[in-house]
């Protein structure tokens, strides 16, 4: 069984949310990041790394009691690509693959972590894996296999992954999932209204 880690991305300063920082924001009772994390905890994730930046006490605060580690990022407003290489750094060796996370998805489950995991694992370790849309384009998170930590832990820039992403599309399992609604982010106050609406709707 391959032993898997998560970098979970809380460092950016959610400026187009507005003063608040989006990652602590409550849905359903607790902060948005700890949602995120809390699911990633509940499929089985060993290891989690938190990349922190923008107000770092406050995102600390609102995982208080859960398991993780925390990483800084000091140069966090020079993109995500460099809180990507932070947290890949922060990772122990023995990691087989880890997933990028970001921290602001609060409709991902554990089923789609332990279903791209175990596509990870039939393809022994060595396939960058990821979910796509019912359209077929490509979302997070993403499960890089340790071959590529290097160039992870070299990333700087603002498109966090992407290019690299694009480089090595031979490379790639791309996951079907049938609800796009596993894929909604929280960027804006208009979202975090949407995804309010979509939780008091009954099952």
């Amino acid at each position: 069984m391959a032993r898997l880690a998560a970098v979970v991305l809380a460092a950016g300063a959610s400026s187009r949310f507005g003063v608040d920082n989006k990652l602590c924001v409550p849905v359903e009772g607790a902060p948005l990041l700890a949602r995120v994390v809390t699911t990633v905890l509940a499929a089985g994730i060993g290891e989690i790394a938190v990349v922190t930046g923008n107000e770092s006490d406050q995102i600390v605060q609102a995982l208080d009691g859960l398991d993780v580690r925390f990483a800084h990022n000091a140069d966090w407003q020079s993109g995500m690509g460099t809180s990507i290489a932070v947290g890949i750094a922060a990772l122990g060796q023995e990691v087989d693959g880890a997933f990028i996370v970001p921290g602001d998805m609060p409709f991902l489950s554990p089923a789609l972590f332990r279903t791209l995991a175990g596509v990870f694992e039939q393809n022994e370790f060595r396939s960058i894996v990821y979910p796509v849309t019912i359209s077929g384009e490509q979302r997070n998170p993403v499960l890089w296999p340790r071959r590529y930590f290097a160039e992870l832990a070299a990333l700087s820039g603002h498109e966090g992954a992407k290019e690299l992403l694009r480089s090595l599309a031979n490379r790639t399992v791309p996951i079907p999932f049938g609800d796009d609604m596993l894929f909604a982010d929280i960027d804006s106050q208009d979202d975090l209204a949407s995804v309010q609406t979509s939780l008091e709707r009954p099952a």
